[in-house]
């Protein structure tokens, strides 16, 4: 890789182990979905926790903006920021993104505009996250070009304050009092990993050829559609919907 902004292919057998281990995490995902007997329903935070919550998820976004500033910066100067790579990806994440918003905010509107609405925008705000936090966790030792003098201090820097963006947005769906994990959830998931283990197979490589771009876009559907299972409403008993959990969805909305 030659590129800005891209990262280094794996390759002379860190392939092969990469390809095991998301293999062999698709497959205990996937048995832990067939020992999941009922959907389960997320704990529901209180008021206070609620608003810390939101207030600690907005100081991580502002953190990770500044640092993302930052990293821009010492790239400019070191001369590698002419020439960033075409990002084929960007149109069906933002497509996707809109579906699953739709999709989640029709789904509930019988429980009203506030909780279909604002699961809607939690639905929106997790789907990327959930194929980003492990992604980011596989290519982030391997972005090219390194900026000297020390690489690992700017991927740092970019990474370590977007990891905790990641997995605050996820946290960000225990607000939702109609999320529910169910066997479906656990198997888009191990569908996704599967996914990330056959990219592997190819280097893991930058989505610039056709082999590469359709592993990722599969791997982002499945990752939409990870997060659309956790708002499908429960059809066991016909007619009913998920019952409100402790905590009032309408105090912070």
């Amino acid at each position: 890789m030659t590129q800005y902004g891209t990262w280094v292919s794996y390759s002379a057998g860190a392939d092969i182990v990469l390809a095991a281990g998301l293999a062999g995490a698709a497959v205990a995902t996937a048995y832990a979905g067939t020992r999941l007997r009922l959907p389960v329903l997320l704990p529901r935070p209180r008021r206070t926790a609620t608003i810390a919550m939101l207030v600690a998820w907005l100081v991580a976004v502002a953190v990770f903006l500044v640092c993302v500033a930052l990293y821009a910066v010492h790239a400019e100067r070191a001369h590698l920021g002419e020439a960033p790579p075409a990002d084929p990806i960007t149109p069906v994440t933002v497509i996707g993104l809109g579906i699953v918003w739709f999709a989640i905010a029709l789904l509930h509107n019988a429980r009203g505009w506030r909780v279909a609405l604002g699961s809607a925008v939690i639905g929106a705000l997790a789907a990327p996250m959930i194929f980003e936090f492990p992604f980011d966790l596989i290519v982030m030792g391997r972005t090219y070009p390194p900026i000297a003098p020390d690489p690992a201090a700017y991927r740092a820097l970019f990474f370590a304050p977007l990891l905790v963006v990641e997995v605050m947005t996820v946290a960000l769906l225990t607000l939702s009092p109609v999320v529910r994990v169910s066997r479906a959830t656990f198997w888009c998931f191990a569908a996704m990993l599967a996914v990330f283990a056959g990219w592997s197979l190819v280097g893991f490589a930058y989505p610039s050829s056709p082999g590469p771009f359709a592993l990722n876009v599969a791997s982002k559907i499945l990752a939409f559609l990870t997060a659309l299972s956790l708002f499908m409403p429960d059809r066991s008993q016909p007619g009913m919907t998920p019952q409100k959990a402790p905590g009032a969805w309408t105090s912070v909305m």
